[in-house]
């Protein structure tokens, strides 16, 4: 059986975007597509409702490009108590108030028992110093917490 990625909105967007001069978004990007290309197929990927509500905003030839790559993806439902985890996850880890998409993220992600959240938002959600309590919060209300992680960190698989 395939683990379960729950492909959130900055790594569609690193898919879709033209090439940067910044060197590391530049090698964000490159990283971004050879996960896409070779390792996706190791996984089944997941999105949510609040993926498909941000990936037509912005420019909208960008936005039609992010829609593509998602297009296929199954979408995970918002659920009553995925929406109560986000909020306490809002007040416990505690995140700010602009981040209640990104608590969003990680609430549908656990509600459904995905193992993996992959993005490239280090601010709020693969951020080492919140992890911990992010954990924490969804085991207190009986979820297991996804693995929060960046594209390179699901590069190789010890299992293979």
């Amino acid at each position: 059986m395939k683990r379960r990625v729950y492909i959130e909105t900055s790594v569609v967007s690193y898919l879709a975007s033209r090439p940067s001069r910044d060197v590391v978004v530049a090698g964000r990007q490159q990283l971004t597509h050879t996960w896409w290309e070779e390792r996706r197929p190791v996984f089944d990927l997941v999105i949510s409702q609040v993926v498909l509500d941000e990936v037509p905003a912005g420019d909208p030839d960008a936005a039609q490009r992010r829609l593509a790559f998602v297009a296929d993806l199954p979408s995970l439902d918002v659920t009553t108590e995925a929406a109560e985890l986000a909020a306490t996850l809002i007040e416990r880890v505690p995140l700010p108030t602009q981040a209640a998409a990104d608590a969003v993220h990680m609430a549908v992600a656990a509600y459904h028992g995905v193992d993996f959240l992959m993005t490239w938002n280090v601010a709020h959600i693969a951020n080492a110093t919140l992890r911990r309590r992010v954990e924490d919060v969804c085991r207190d209300l009986g979820y297991g917490a996804p693995i929060l992680c960046t594209p390179d960190e699901l590069m190789e698989d010890a299992d293979e």
